[in-house]
């Protein structure tokens, strides 16, 4: 016998209910997406390297542990695209999206890459769609934004927290990194080993870490809020003031600081309460354009994690019932089974066509396997009478009646 061949550690396949909830999140927010005027865009799955190292940050654990790279045959540095941003802002440049000087907005799906320890609801291969907004400095798009994540929560019927911050501006942060390095020095001691490295490269990251030590510390930690410019509270304080408006629960967090380091101003957390863990996310990026080639373009969007959102999904939506079309006889009624199915499924019903044969008894216990509520028997004395036994299986009734009959019984249902 063959050696069987399974799938690579972190990666598997979607089947059965995981499938149908996978498809009901994405569906629902795309739903939500294209309500608030946002316009897709398909991105490529592998990009350049350099893409993630400039706009991640070489000192971000995705760019330094997580993501997969690779040489080409060519001999280019390429990756899996660890996270979406990056490359609709790359797109965004390339494609010269600002050129009619209106800003945009742009939503993704599709996978990302990340070598890390898979966990519940995340693998090295895991899915999220997310959405952007290119070209404006407006807090009215950073409102919209967190009330898009609400509103998919809640649609979705998911209870989560909404944890916001202000993370200031190139003017005001300095001074915020100067205060937090100093406090983070004197703990130095006390961090763990990952971010006694990130104190040299990348302090603010310290106050993302999980380990529970670092976390203590991090929470005595100054706020940056403490040290925002005037432009960046003014900022913060309509975009609360907008939310309070919208009737949008939230909390601030001031240590809340995110995992990548192109962030600027508005970050916010959608935190699940059944797993504690961040199912939605984003921010405003205001520099990032700029700093991958474009003009200076403020920015801002966020990103849902598909498989975290399908895990917590308690209930999908109910499904039409099926029907099972049997055809029994030879080609004749074959082909008058084949028609009959395609005009059922052209009025909305959903409809499997049995492609077994054998004795109507087996028929009838294929359609139990299936899940079928329904059946359909298309024979010879059906073909003569112009009328077909609709059965119902749970009921167990049975009536013969026109196309045209069947078509207005299974609509109504």
């Amino acid at each position: 016998m063959a050696e069987k061949i399974k799938t690579v550690r972190g990666f598997r396949d979607l089947l059965g209910e995981e499938a149908k909830k996978y498809r009901f999140v994405v569906d629902t927010i795309r739903k939500i997406l294209q309500r608030y005027n946002f316009e897709e865009i398909i991105l490529p799955t592998v990009e350049y390297t350099k893409l993630f190292t400039r706009s991640i940050g070489e000192a971000t654990d995705i760019v330094e542990k997580e993501m997969f790279t690779f040489t080409d045959k060519g001999g280019r540095d390429v990756a899996l695209r660890p996270e979406g941003t990056a490359g609709v802002v790359r797109a965004y440049i390339e494609n010269k999206l600002y050129s009619d000087g209106i800003y945009k907005k742009l939503y993704y799906e599709g996978s990302m890459f990340r070598h890390e320890r898979p966990q519940k609801g995340r693998y090295r291969e895991f899915h999220q769609i997310g959405a952007e907004i290119l070209g404006t400095t407006n807090p009215l798009a950073d409102t919209e934004v967190i009330k898009i994540s609400e509103e998919i929560l809640k649609t979705l019927k998911i209870p989560a927290r909404i944890e916001i911050n202000s993370l200031g501006c190139k003017k005001c942060r300095p001074a915020y990194r100067k205060a937090v390095l100093e406090y983070l020095i004197s703990h130095k001691g006390e961090l763990c080993e990952d971010c006694q490295r990130r104190l040299e490269r990348n302090p603010l990251r310290i106050l993302d870490c999980k380990v529970e030590g670092c976390k203590l510390i991090a929470s005595q930690a100054p706020k940056i809020t403490d040290y925002l410019c005037d432009e960046c509270k003014t900022h913060y304080g309509s975009v609360k003031k907008y939310l309070n408006a919208l009737g949008v629960a939230y909390t601030e967090n001031p240590r809340l600081v995110r995992g990548l380091d192109y962030y600027s101003k508005t970050v916010f957390e959608c935190v699940s309460e059944e797993l504690d863990k961040t199912v939605i996310a984003g921010g405003r990026y205001d520099y990032l354009v700029e700093e991958l080639g474009g003009p200076p373009t403020p920015a801002l969007g966020f990103a849902a994690g598909i498989e975290r959102l399908a895990l917590l999904v308690k209930e999908l939506p109910k499904e039409k019932p099926l029907v099972l079309v049997i055809p029994f006889g030879g080609e004749k009624e074959k082909i008058h089974a084949l028609r009959l199915a395609q005009t059922l499924r052209k009025n909305g019903i959903r409809v499997e066509l049995s492609y077994r044969e054998g004795k109507i008894r087996k028929q009838f216990e294929f359609a139990n396997k299936i899940g079928a509520y329904f059946t359909v028997v298309v024979g010879e004395n059906e073909l003569k009478e112009g009328k077909y036994p609709l059965k119902n299986l749970l009921t167990r009734e049975e009536r013969k009646l026109t196309l045209d009959e069947i078509i207005e019984t299974l609509r109504n249902l």
